[in-house]
């Protein structure tokens, strides 16, 4: 369907399940090498901008964050023409000043996850792409200023703690996390940055505080209920600073746009066929120049 295209991915997670306001909308369903994408891809325009919402955890959230098809996910936006993704996630606060409610684009991920399949390589493929700055700087800057824009402060910068889930945090884990200056506590981002990155698709997360996570000794630990409430109360926030930062989102190529080039370590021309077809929308490029 060469019909199916769009520029900008839009990938939500807890309490964001669709993406209202879009125009000449349809849902469709992407095949990818990997198996099926979390949910069909709702395709619209913003103002003329072509995106794909893609809800992560499925509809109705039935996937828990080790069982999300992280690479179909991310495979599949690369597929429709998808250069920026835009994600948007609950998290936990590691740090007093971020109470919840609070909106925070993190600059850096520290991985706590275990045994999840992060890479599109292998099978007679070697790339090892640079993740010194696992979220693009470029995309951050959009976040913070459609943030601003629409009347929501984002807290610039902060490490984002990758842990596996679907359990909380010990309060021994929480307070080993706040010690190291980590900010906010997740289960998803690092692994579609990683992912991403790979696929030469720029990246990066409008994180939403629901809660203190186990650090704070007075309190109990962390709630469901209690964050759901958060989530539903202020979802709007997120989808507001989202539409915005679609406005927003240059045209250009972004230096995540052109990483593979300097991270392919194998010939191309010695990779098995069969690796070469599989990744095919991530390699063409490549292929073309080889």
């Amino acid at each position: 369907m060469t019909d199916v295209q769009a520029e900008i991915g839009l990938i939500g997670g807890t309490g964001l399940y669709g993406m209202e306001g879009l125009e000449d909308v349809r849902d469709v369903a992407v095949d990818t090498p990997f198996g099926a994408p979390s949910s069909e891809l709702h395709l619209g325009t913003v103002e003329g901008r072509r995106v794909a919402f893609l809800a992560r955890h499925g509809p109705g959230h039935h996937l828990l964050p080790s069982e999300i098809p992280y690479r179909a996910n991310i495979y599949a936006l690369k597929s429709i023409g998808v250069s920026k993704i835009l994600g948007a996630s609950a998290v936990g606060s590691l740090r007093e000043e971020l109470p919840p409610r609070t909106l925070v684009v993190p600059d850096q991920c520290f991985d706590r996850t275990r045994g999840r399949v992060n890479t599109f390589f292998g099978d007679g493929l070697v790339a090892h792409v640079s993740l010194a700055d696992p979220f693009s700087k470029g995309l951050r800057d959009v976040l913070c200023d459609a943030a601003r824009q629409t009347g929501h402060e984002a807290v610039d910068g902060g490490t984002y703690v990758c842990m596996e889930g679907p359990q909380f945090s010990t309060r021994a884990e929480s307070l080993f996390y706040q010690g190291m200056g980590c900010a906010v506590i997740g289960m998803t981002a690092l692994t579609e940055a990683r992912l991403a990155r790979e696929a030469e698709i720029a990246y990066a997360s409008l994180n939403l505080v629901t809660d203190y996570d186990a650090w704070r000794p007075e309190e109990e630990g962390v709630d469901t209920a209690e964050i759901l409430a958060v989530l539903n109360e202020n979802a709007h926030v997120a989808r507001e600073v989202l539409r915005a930062a679609v406005l927003r989102t240059t045209t250009d190529a972004l230096p995540e746009n052109d990483v593979l080039g300097a991270a392919l370590v194998t010939p191309l021309d010695q990779v098995p066929e069969a690796t070469r077809q599989r990744l095919a929308a991530i390699l063409a490029r490549h292929m073309s120049n080889a």
